[in-house]
């Protein structure tokens, strides 16, 4: 198919070029045929002729019969006269036609030099059709061919315009197997039944049994839905069909049906064959949902994939593969058994799952023998495969602006951090900032380290800015972090509100500077009330209704409680929120040399890393030196534009 495609393209990229060749040509015949001579021609009399060239005033002579006059006698004479004093590139032409006889020819003929007397041959009715009529017929013939291509055109895009956008991967160029998928193995197990099917259906189709019409992939973006259905492709050695779902919907009515129809059509031609629809939720979302109903033109597209669907046989070989992060606002009938069979989560890979990916990935980096896959793994919690992809590629870029040869571990964490938290930046602080800057950060990183449980402990602390805040306490979870117990929460809420009570120690007053953490620790407060009964209220859940209208779902709203719950659900939060206040408070007094000294480590190194925390906190002092003299705070002016900054705050992960 390939080599046939090839040869299509060759043949359309010829003819343009023909076409510019013989226009080319003709244009030049034309101009050649049709040009006027630079003078103007007199027109003279036989009589006049010979007599000038008897003085000797011709220069050339051109003599052509002329048989249409019925004598071979009758000739047409035309040349150039020698006119004295004129400039030598001014032509003065004649023409002149009458009877000659021989001895006025001759005489003609002996009045100039030999070469340059030229008698012309006469003229064939074949000759003066060609010379006179040929070259209006071709350019004719030029303007027809070019409106019929014009047209056929034309004709060609309006019929093409319902043809499906599917585009077929020839799986003999597409190397792509379940070797290359990695952080997934429970969805690559659900899919490998398709694998077995399609390489001997046999097997199956001898005890009854038919394989799955449709299988959804759903899960969080970036987490390989794309990359494993081709994989199956590839290890099937089937043809595989890929479409976006959102290249069946047009602004034309019935244009994405016809759409529909053409790929499933392709797809019976090709079978055993795989069909991937990815984001399918922009052609499959429910119908009649939304702001006026629903759009009428996705809804006939999503009626046509329904019916398509539906009448697959279960030994056509056709299956038919979707993709989408949003399973929630898809239509019930697409996943019904006998459309969408079989629902495959591809979540966020785990530890494990991680340096896996991390395995696959780094095989096309330069990597030093000091990067350790399995500590880059578990710095990484939550980070889908692309994010894996590009945090390597990230490190790759760093290593490169530093002229390493290899990618080095620092290079790693350096681009792990930029990604998490921003990158570094200078801002302009006086001292007065960075003071209540250090003071808020060292207060995040003292309650942190008394009441963490061992699970988040204190990766790094710093008062260079990254992203919009002045300074950042960061912790990295020692494993995955699979469920919240109330403690640990109320441990989170306790270090967000440090900032604030550390902020409030040496400067007396206190400022926007915690605005993050106040609505991180009230959004989660009120989860723990509402969503998940950590409260006095109960183990009742006071969550609203607030889905988007707009992504699918009705506009009608219900409210769960009366006013007096939502007063004590107010009253809830607020008690939670003010009692870890007061525990920060009272850790932060507890530990004021730790905190000072902390506090000051910052102003003069920028940077601590975690392990220094805990050393200032068990010993009054770093034991450990810091890697690196510290970076000067470099003054530049705050950009005029956009809000101001916020001095502080802490990265601590939120529970969904």
């Amino acid at each position: 198919m390939s080599q046939d495609n090839n040869e299509d393209n060759n043949r359309v990229k010829a003819k343009p070029l023909i076409v510019w060749i013989i226009l080319i040509g003709l244009v030049a015949l034309l101009v050649n045929y049709s040009a006027p001579p630079a003078n103007s021609v007199q027109k003279l009399s036989v009589t006049q002729v010979l007599s000038l060239a008897q003085e000797k005033k011709v220069k050339n002579i051109s003599i052509k019969s002329d048989s249409a006059a019925g004598s071979t006698s009758w000739y047409e004479v035309s040349g150039e006269l020698d006119v004295k004093g004129a400039p030598a590139d001014d032509k003065t032409r004649f023409q002149a036609k009458g009877r000659l006889t021989e001895k006025e020819f001759e005489g003609l003929r002996n009045s100039v030099a030999v070469d340059a007397f030229k008698e012309v041959p006469e003229q064939t009715g074949f000759t003066m059709f060609l010379y006179n009529v040929l070259p209006t017929l071709l350019i004719s013939g030029l303007v027809l061919y070019m409106m019929y291509r014009f047209l056929r055109s034309a004709n060609k895009g309006a019929m093409q315009f319902a043809k499906s956008r599917a585009r077929l991967n020839a799986n003999e160029n597409e190397g792509t197997t379940f070797k290359d998928v990695a952080g997934c193995d429970e969805a690559k197990e659900e899919v490998k039944e398709i694998v077995d099917f399609l390489r001997d259906p046999k097997r199956f189709t001898k005890m009854g049994a038919s394989i799955p019409k449709g299988i959804l992939m759903v899960g969080p973006p970036g987490t390989g839905k794309t990359l494993l259905a081709r994989a199956v492709a590839g290890e099937a050695k089937v043809p595989f069909l890929s479409i976006s779902g959102s290249d069946f919907v047009e602004m034309f009515v019935g244009v994405g049906a016809a759409r529909v129809r053409d790929t499933f059509e392709q797809a019976r031609k090709l079978a055993p064959c795989i069909v991937f629809i990815d984001e399918i939720d922009a052609v499959g979302r429910q119908r009649g949902a939304g702001v006026g109903g629903g759009n009428d033109e996705r809804e006939q597209t999503l009626n046509s994939l329904l019916v398509e669907m539906d009448g697959f046989d279960g030994q056509s070989g056709v299956i038919v593969i979707g993709a989408t992060n949003r399973a929630d606002v898809l239509d019930q009938a697409l996943l019904r058994p006998g459309r969408f069979d079989r629902q495959v989560f591809v979540d966020l890979p785990d530890l494990k799952g991680r340096e896996a990916v991390l395995a696959v990935h780094a095989k096309r980096f330069q990597l030093a023998p000091s990067v350790d896959l399995n500590r880059i793994a578990r710095i990484t919690t939550g980070m889908s495969g692309a994010d894996l992809a590009n945090l390597l590629n990230e490190g790759a870029l760093h290593a490169g602006r530093r002229n390493r040869d290899k990618v080095e571990m620092s290079d790693i964490e350096e681009a792990r951090d930029k990604i998490a938290y921003g990158r570094e930046r200078r801002r302009a602080m006086d001292e007065e900032d960075r003071r209540s800057t250090a003071y808020h950060e060292a207060g995040h990183a003292i309650v942190q380290a008394v009441v963490d449980d061992g699970v988040m402990p204190l990766h790094k602390v710093t008062i260079l800015p990254r992203g919009r805040a002045l300074g950042m306490a960061m912790f990295l979870p020692k494993k995955d972090i699979l469920g919240y117990s109330k403690a640990r929460l109320l441990s989170y809420i306790c270090t967000a509100m440090a900032g604030r009570v550390g902020e409030k120690v040496i400067t007396g007053d206190v400022s926007n500077g915690a605005s993050s953490d106040i609505k991180q620790a009230t959004r989660m407060a009120r989860q723990m009330v509402c969503e998940w009964g950590m409260s006095d209220l109960g183990p009742i859940s006071y969550s609203e209704n607030s889905d988007t209208v707009f992504l699918g779902r009705e506009i009608s709203r219900t409210q769960s409680h009366s006013d007096d719950t939502a007063h004590r659900i107010d009253d809830a939060v607020a008690k939670i929120v003010s009692e870890q206040y007061a525990r920060a408070e009272k850790i932060i007094s507890e530990h004021a040399e730790a905190h000072r000294k902390i506090a000051e480590a910052l102003l003069e190194h920028e940077t601590l890393d975690g392990v220094h925390v805990m050393e200032i906190l068990k010993t009054g002092s770093m034991q450990t030196p810091i890697v690196g003299s510290p970076v000067p705070n470099l003054v530049r002016e705050p950009s005029p534009d956009g809000p101001p900054p916020e001095p502080g705050t802490q990265a601590t992960p939120t529970p969904a």
